[in-house]
């Protein structure tokens, strides 16, 4: 499977990472050239859900170009949505909330409908996509017992599930288990500028780390992760992360 960005907000506490796994950091999944679908599965479901999966990832692409500075498509959007410079992430920002809530409610329907949209009845790569919906939600400890049970039955793919685990457990202010997540924090430095501090988020029982992930299913390192993300890996206790939680979130040295 492609690389999906998984970004939630706020910005100002950006989870770089989680979907970290098996495959080269490309743009987006390429649900145009996906095989046909044979006759047994739902291709009304599939179809609604390929859009879904667009729509999740519109904002975010747009987002990763701000943070690795790739103006043109920012100058682009700037232009037609008449935004100052300084009005497009906020912009940006807005419509990724907007479209995660939509997206999540529709998501919760269907499960209600039909159970969890997964290979036997979509196929694959379209069984990621609810998944992926809920990643973005704060319906992860509602639903993730749902995931666990999918992932068991074969229906996405184990990791999937892993990743989301380990968010459930770093918004629990709680060490992960596969090193999936990573955090960034704006906060001030000892002369009072804003500075960025970012970091894998700590690591329950880190020298193991990656026989676990083998075992999951990824088959990259988290120091292949961590550099994937663009941040120096280095073991992170959970008090010096939880400090600097507390940092940012208080504006302070």
């Amino acid at each position: 499977m492609p690389y999906r960005y998984t970004l939630l907000l706020p910005l100002a506490a950006l989870l770089l990472a989680s979907c970290d796994p098996t495959r080269p950091a490309v743009r987006t999944r390429p649900t145009a050239t996906a095989a046909p679908a044979p006759v047994s599965l739902n291709r009304r479901l599939r179809r609604e859900l390929d859009s879904i999966d667009r729509e999740d990832q519109k904002y975010r692409l747009l987002l990763m170009d701000a943070m690795h500075g790739q103006a043109a498509p920012l100058d682009s959007l700037r232009r037609a949505a008449h935004l100052a410079e300084a009005e497009v992430g906020p912009y940006l920002s807005a419509q990724m909330i907007r479209i995660d809530s939509a997206n999540i409610q529709r998501v919760v329907q269907l499960i209600r409908q039909y159970g969890y949209p997964g290979k036997t009845l979509v196929g694959e790569p379209t069984n990621e996509v609810a998944l992926l919906v809920i990643q973005h939600s704060t319906r992860i400890p509602q639903l993730l017992p749902l995931i666990e049970q999918e992932a068991a039955r074969g229906e996405i793919p184990y990791y999937l599930y892993a990743r989301m685990l380990d968010r459930k457990l770093m918004q629990e202010g709680k060490a992960q288990l596969y090193g999936t997540q990573g955090r960034s924090f704006t906060v001030p430095n000892a002369q009072g500028q804003p500075e960025t501090i970012s970091f894998i988020w700590p690591i329950e029982d880190a020298a193991h780390v990656n026989a676990r992930r083998k075992k999951a299913g990824f088959d990259s390192t988290v120091e292949a992760n961590a550099e994937r993300l663009r941040i120096p890996y280095r073991v992170v206790p959970l008090a010096e992360a939880l400090r600097i939680e507390r940092q940012a979130a208080a504006g302070r040295p």
